[in-house]
């Protein structure tokens, strides 16, 4: 159901989308297909996202709700990956301050420790291992 906009004249997302809160371009968080293509051209080009770029990639402004949201689309993404063979990819999603996977990334992972310099050796090898084996590499995306 569509629902006019006071005092715009056209429609709440026309209006969202004209005040730029939300992009006419906007994806969902749960696409799978789309988000791991984001992923695996980051691992092609050897960088990490962060959750807010992520988000802005997908046309949606960094909330924790959404943040949430696309996690979930990670670890669905890790999973089939898992089974094919890949290495991980949610892992090249970083918090902007200290460039490592959010908390809830690490819960149920035999990680050393989710901060500090053992959790960004741990981190980085992970990473280098999406990058290697995603690098010149196109017969999967």
């Amino acid at each position: 159901m569509t629902r006019a906009a006071s005092g715009f004249g056209g429609t709440l997302s026309q209006w969202l989308e004209a005040e730029g809160i939300v992009s006419a371009d906007a994806h969902d968080l749960g696409d799978v297909v789309h988000v791991r293509a984001l992923l695996v051209e980051a691992a092609r080009e050897g960088r990490a996202l962060s959750y807010s770029e992520l988000l802005g990639k997908l046309g949606h402004r960094f909330t924790r709700p959404r943040m949430r949201a696309v996690c979930r689309t990670l670890d669905a993404i890790d999973r089939a990956g898992a089974a094919a063979g890949e290495p991980g990819l949610a892992v090249l999603v970083v918090r902007e301050g200290d460039r490592l996977p959010g908390q809830g990334w690490w819960v149920g992972r035999d990680a050393p420790t989710w901060e500090g310099s053992v959790a960004r050796a741990y981190v980085d090898r992970l990473q280098q291992a999406a990058f290697d084996y995603w690098a010149g590499r196109t017969d999967r995306s």
